[in-house]
């Protein structure tokens, strides 16, 4: 995958121990995350940014942001 919406509320494992995790699991493999949530309190961007997601996007959400975050997104380069 390319990019990952990640929900910062979750049952079970919040989207910022998701994020960790996958970034110790995969390293600078891992696809680009964007946090996607109703969290819009002083903070909660740096807290998804703190955790290693690489943009933020609040809910409800603006196709205008949505799109900006797709658009700063590079694709992966296909398995040989």
């Amino acid at each position: 995958y390319d990019l990952i919406l990640m929900d910062v509320q979750m049952p079970e494992m919040d989207g910022l121990q998701a994020t960790r995790l996958l970034t110790e699991r995969l390293g600078a493999q891992r696809p680009r995350i964007v946090a996607m949530t109703a969290n819009a309190m002083k903070g909660d961007r740096e807290a998804c940014l703190d955790a290693g997601m690489d943009d933020y996007v609040t809910k409800p959400i603006r196709v205008e942001a949505l799109v900006a975050a797709l658009q700063n997104t590079p694709a992966r380069r296909a398995a040989a």
